[in-house]
């Protein structure tokens, strides 16, 4: 039992209103829906450190919310008052994305952060590469934010001596002191909640042995497996000073322990928090009436022990969980668990925590569905063959050999700073082109959103700046109205005429006293029968009307997506016309972040395509014809 004779205040950085966000909804909530419960919690409460954005509530508002991220930062600075700290998420050479970043786009990131609200940046490196960390903090420091450096921790699932042990992240702050970079203070962070009380205790212990009396030290973990408040108390025990706390309903579970579980834990032991616990029932029942529409998803708000066989970030789990049961394929998510230890071990170990902690999920995913190391994720092979940094333990040579067969890569050993593509030149383009403004915030939005090899046209700022966000939120289903039985006798009123191809209109929305304007393509039904006017969405030529095929040429074969649910289009690689080969690459869906293929199931010619690129096809809607 832990307990001090001198007493102590732990601080609290209070997390729903990011983490919280991200680990329940994978961050796609609007801002209006949770702003009065802040505004209370800075004003009554009284409470002074918020987490406010960076990590997916930076990109979530724009990809799925239809609402601008800077403009949501700002208005949160806005309700809580100057004197308020307001703390993002960074994630090294990736920034708030999932990709590596060049180092101009970091400076860029943190100037921008700054400028919009932003008072404490706490930035981790998924592989605790030093390098990566001292880069990446400076921009922080430039900009004249708290620099809080991270290491990153979690449980092994599997026994080796030699990292993610209490020496191993001990040796981590050591190398980042002698290596001279500025650090207000240290946070040990796991985001899977998997580092057992023991290892919390002897890092905590150690890193207070050696950091200088005014540096703060921080501890981040969830209650995925039910050991957050246990893994906290072994914190403060070897002289952690604050700790992240969250509130019902999106806290425990996938989200951080409730303030009132860590307030009751910590009577009698001279230890206190900063925050005020019996006011949380009213910011509950806030959160409670603002979220009222939105469905909590019981993977998210249950706990779960079998995180500590794969260590999956609460942040990362909701988000997962959403994007597999829109896709159809939630009933998989038993065998990606378990093959989750066996990617682990194949990539080195590296900490599980985005962008790490994704790319072990989607590897582990191809794996249950298309065969063991049959397709290596982008991401994936990116990291073992050291386009991230470096691994903590050296990734199985088998595994980089076929990464670098797969990918076209060579194993680099060089900086992942230099290595990453220029995405601020490749935005200022793409904004030039469509002749969007060019300021320093909607280069940011375009750059953040880029994806290698995907179409411009899909990036999610320039659909955003462009108005025609995709508009993705968690609600509760509605049950449809049951339709009233006709009367035999009535007449039947004259049909609309039937649609031959997907038709495209707009309709503007006005919300709080902003018109935004969408572009809207209405499908013809599935299974209607109809053989759709052609849209070739590879070319810029106009739309080309595909015949049907006479009676004798042969059967009519659809093209469907590959899942059970919904995905998006977001490749087309062929014209009405093309002769086609069975297995042939025709098309690609994207699911769970990644691109799939999207394979002809005969050989034929294209007779139409029935899909515009970027729109939602579900399992019963074709995206192509072929005939033969």
């Amino acid at each position: 039992m832990i307990f001090t004779k001198k007493p102590k205040k732990i601080r609290v950085m209070f997390t729903p209103f990011r983490d919280g966000l991200q680990s329940s909804f994978g961050g796609k909530v609007r801002l209006n829906d949770i702003l009065p419960a802040m505004e209370y919690a800075a004003k009554e409460v009284k409470i002074r450190h918020f987490e406010f954005g960076g990590g997916a509530r930076f990109q979530a508002p724009y990809f799925y919310v239809g609402e601008d991220p800077f403009e949501c930062q700002d208005k949160m600075r806005e309700v809580v008052g100057k004197d308020t700290d307001l703390q993002i998420l960074t994630r090294s050479v990736s920034g708030v994305t999932l990709n590596t970043q060049r180092l101009d786009a970091l400076t860029l990131q943190a100037k921008l952060m700054a400028k919009h609200g932003t008072t404490w940046d706490r930035n981790f490196d998924f592989m605790n590469d030093v390098d990566n960390l001292v880069k990446t903090g400076q921009p922080i420091v430039d900009a004249g934010m708290h620099h809080q450096v991270c290491v990153a921790m979690m449980g092994l699932p599997f026994e080796d001596d030699k990292v993610h042990t209490p020496e191993f992240y001990i040796n981590v702050v050591k190398q980042l002191l002698d290596r001279g970079i500025h650090f207000d203070s240290v946070c040990m962070k796991d985001a899977s909640g998997t580092t057992d009380p023991k290892t919390v205790y002897e890092t905590a212990k150690g890193l207070k042995a050696i950091l200088p009396p005014e540096v703060i030290l921080w501890q981040h973990t969830h209650d995925t497996a039910s050991m957050g408040v246990s893994c906290y108390m072994a914190g403060i025990a070897g002289g952690v000073d604050g700790v992240d706390l969250s509130v019902r309903p999106m806290a425990s579970g996938t989200v951080q322990p409730d303030v009132r579980s860590m307030a009751h834990a910590l009577k009698g032991t001279g230890y206190s928090l900063d925050i005020d616990a019996s006011k949380m029932f009213e910011i509950e029942n806030m959160l409670d009436e603002g979220l009222k529409e939105y469905y909590f998803n019981p993977v998210t708000t249950t706990a779960d022990a079998r995180v500590v066989g794969f260590p999956m970030p609460g942040g990362a789990i909701g988000p997962n969980v959403h994007m597999m049961q829109e896709a159809g394929i939630l009933h998989k998510y038993s065998e990606v668990l378990a093959e989750f230890p066996i990617v682990v071990r194949a990539a080195g170990a590296w900490t599980s925590v985005t962008p790490g902690s994704q790319q072990y999920w989607l590897q582990a995913f191809n794996n249950v569905l298309l065969g063991r190391w049959k397709k290596i994720n982008d991401g994936f092979g990116k990291s073992v063959l050291g386009y991230f940094g470096r691994t903590p333990l050296p990734p199985d040579a088998e595994v980089v050999k076929i990464a670098a067969e797969q990918l076209g890569l060579e194993p680099f050993e060089g900086d992942p700073l230099e290595a990453a593509p220029d995405s601020l030149a490749q935005a200022r383009e793409a904004l030039k082109e469509r002749k969007l403004k060019l300021t320093d915030e909607n280069t940011f939005l375009v750059a953040a959103a880029i994806v290698p090899g995907k179409n411009m046209e899909l990036n999610e700022g320039i659909r955003f700046l462009t108005g025609n966000a995709k508009i993705v939120l968690p609600f509760k289903t509605k049950e449809e109205p049951k339709a009233a039985e006709a009367p035999t006798q009535a007449a039947a009123p004259a049909p609309a005429p039937a649609l031959s191809g997907p038709v495209t209109t707009t309709c503007s929305v006005t919300e709080g006293g902003k018109t935004r304007t969408f572009k809207i393509t209405i499908e013809p039904p599935a299974g209607s029968g109809h053989v759709a006017t052609a849209v070739s969405a590879a070319s810029a030529g106009p739309a080309q009307a595909a015949a049907a095929p006479a009676a004798s040429s042969g059967k009519v074969t659809p093209v469907f997506s590959p899942f059970e649910g919904k995905t998006e289009l977001v490749e087309i690689n062929v014209n009405v016309g093309d002769m086609v080969t069975e297995g042939q690459v025709v098309a690609a869906v994207e699911a769970m972040k990644a691109k799939h293929d999207v394979k002809a199931p005969c050989s034929g010619k294209v007779l139409s395509v029935d899909a515009k690129l970027g729109s939602d096809v579900l399992a019963d809607s074709p995206i192509m014809t072929i005939g033969g």
